[in-house]
């Protein structure tokens, strides 16, 4: 079967193109480099350069011929979605438009789209599973919650079938060592953590110390990537062979603290690691942690790299290597 994935050079993106290829899927690459890059596209897949702001491009691509598209395309700094607003929306809902129209225009049926649990805004319950209440609290949230509707809508009025895959915490890198290409300006703890044990940051900081969890810092719940592209995969083929839409929260269902990351990682490279805490920042709650109890029944998936030992090493390993470490 023949795939697109847009957003295919990205982090998430050239893991899921991994996954695909690795179950013989014929896959396409459309991504415009400008988060994503080259060092994370494949000789077996075709790679196309362009923008899902260019909707004539997209429909030129898609009028190729494919049983789904794989959306990954998309802003995705929290903060960075309350001070430009209108970047967010142009880029994440105006463009999905844009490639929801253009596989309508396609007869393209079937539509994976990388979502994320900032839909859910706060938890009034833990584990957060697929009924909790939907309050984005950062507009980036909004973007991904507007185009979860957008699909809604698009499924009840055309043909078109779609899986919102919701996500907590994306980390750690192939195992096997494919993919080395590392993400530009990274804002998420465990990249971060690793900038400052290769040097390239004299420190980080702990975004408070007093939250009512274990330790004191936040808690979160950390999904191995390869996982999560295994999910990706596993819900094309259910809504390809079902014939009906989907949404499902993926996580590994273990919270993992900001202390406990960073110890382990100095642990397991070795290196220093300077960490001071500093003040909470607005927003950030306590302790969040996913259900992925749908996602086991209907896709039958489990994660099998998302320990905190794997999530870090598989990591490591990947910036030891791009800055020459031994």
């Amino acid at each position: 079967m023949k795939i697109l994935v847009i957003g295919g050079a990205g982090y998430i993106g050239s893991h899921v193109v991994r996954e695909f290829l690795d179950r013989d899927y014929t896959v396409t690459v459309f991504d415009n480099l400008s988060s994503g890059s080259r060092q994370n596209l494949f000789d077996e897949a075709a790679f196309m350069h362009g923008d899902i702001m260019h909707p004539v491009r997209l429909r030129e691509v898609m009028a190729e011929g494919f049983d789904g598209c794989v959306h990954l395309a998309a802003l995705k700094a929290a903060g960075e979605s309350m001070v430009s607003p209108e970047q967010y929306a142009e880029m994440n809902i105006a463009g999905t438009i844009s490639i929801l129209n253009a596989a309508l225009s396609a007869g393209m049926q079937n539509m994976i789209f990388s979502s994320s649990a900032a839909i859910f805004g706060s938890p009034r319950y833990l584990p957060i599973d697929e009924k909790h209440p939907k309050s984005p609290e950062n507009f980036y949230g909004f973007t991904k919650l507007e185009i979860e509707r957008l699909m809604e809508w698009y499924g009840r009025l055309k043909a078109l079938k779609y899986a919102s895959i919701r996500y907590f915490n994306a980390a750690g890198f192939d195992p096997s060592g494919r993919i080395n290409g590392l993400e530009r300006k990274p804002e998420n703890l465990l990249p971060v953590v690793m900038e400052t044990a290769v040097g390239l940051r004299p420190g980080l900081s702990i975004f408070g110390d007093d939250y009512p969890t274990r330790d004191g810092t936040c808690i979160r719940d950390y999904v191995h990537v390869s996982d999560l592209a295994t999910a990706h995969v596993s819900a094309f083929e259910y809504i390809n062979q079902a014939k009906e839409s989907i949404s499902v929260n993926l996580g590994s269902e273990t919270g993992v603290s900001v202390s406990e990351m960073i110890q382990r990682a100095r642990e397991i490279t070795g290196m220093d690691i300077p960490a001071e805490a500093s003040e909470r920042r607005p927003g950030d709650p306590a302790e969040l942690v996913a259900s992925s109890a749908k996602a086991r029944e209907i896709l039958e998936w489990e994660p099998r790299y998302s320990d905190l030992d794997t999530l870090i090493d598989s990591t490591w390993q990947v910036y030891r290597s791009n800055y020459s470490l031994i």
